[in-house]
């Protein structure tokens, strides 16, 4: 049993027990017996946060109104307390629960609206274009981060993207060797790829997910999370992953700074 579902399974014992105090007790003072009796065996933390949900709810309903109409900041506060309170559907009364998750959802939304917005971005002068291409003509072994930290040593701060953007025309394409393609499909089965995936948590926390595929099933070798990657962390992924043996013969990652030394 994992630690983690403890919580739940408390709280799930604890909901049968009231159904059941409440069919057996008088009907006047059943629901009172039964809060008593749960409010005994609860954590501080949780009678504090639904002490505050229901000061909340009280406060709204002392309003002058017929129908009280909840604003921005009501809606903010019962949506922390249906994170933070386990049993929050008991103490918000005042809306449905489903009236609460379409509230999150809608959070969700104008968050991803507003992360989508493109970028305004000035356009790059002549003079720096022209350098861009110059440099990548002439190192053919200078990749777009190299090139722009060569770039920032004159105090040119340009997006590695921008710098890929600009480097396309600048080398020819002929010469003899295999394609990038055709490497990577010769050493398919023998080759995993490595990278992370940035998403968020309910309250818009960055995560990082980590994966590791088989290049040629792609098939999810070892996946992990964490909100705070490290150079230490991912190495540890690593060896996570091949405990039993089973190692690539190539690795393929990008040049992110969590993988360092130790990862390689």
């Amino acid at each position: 049993m994992r630690w983690s579902s403890v919580p739940q399974i408390r709280t799930w014992i604890l909901d049968r027990v009231g159904r059941l105090w409440s069919q057996l007790a008088p009907r006047r003072s059943a629901s009172e017996i039964a809060g008593v009796a749960l409010d005994v065996v609860r954590s501080r933390r949780e009678l504090v946060l639904e002490n505050a949900v229901l000061r909340h709810r009280v406060n709204v309903l002392r309003r002058r109104s017929k129908h009280p109409k909840l604003n921005l900041l009501d809606r903010l506060k019962l949506l922390i307390g249906a994170r933070l309170l386990p049993s929050w559907r008991r103490a918000i009364a005042i809306v449905q629960p489903e009236t609460v998750l379409r509230w999150h959802r809608a959070g969700f939304r104008l968050f991803w609206r507003r992360r989508s917005r493109p970028r305004k971005t000035s356009p790059l002068p002549r003079e720096t274009i022209d350098l861009i291409r110059d440099m990548a003509a002439r190192g053919r072994l200078w990749g777009a981060e190299r090139i722009r930290g060569e770039l920032l040593k004159v105090g040119i701060k340009v997006s590695k993207r921008t710098i890929q953007k600009y480097m396309r025309g600048a080398r020819s394409r002929g010469g003899g060797g295999q394609s990038w393609a055709t490497f990577l499909k010769n050493h398919a089965e023998r080759m995993w790829v490595c990278d992370f995936i940035q998403t968020h948590d309910l309250l818009f926390g960055q995560v990082y997910a980590f994966f590791l595929v088989h290049l040629a099933s792609r098939r999810v070798v070892h996946v992990a999370a964490t909100g705070h990657p490290t150079q230490a962390w991912t190495a540890q992924q690593l060896r996570n992953a091949t405990m039993e043996g089973d190692a690539p013969a190539m690795l393929l990652r990008d040049r992110d700074d969590k993988f360092g030394p130790a990862f390689d």
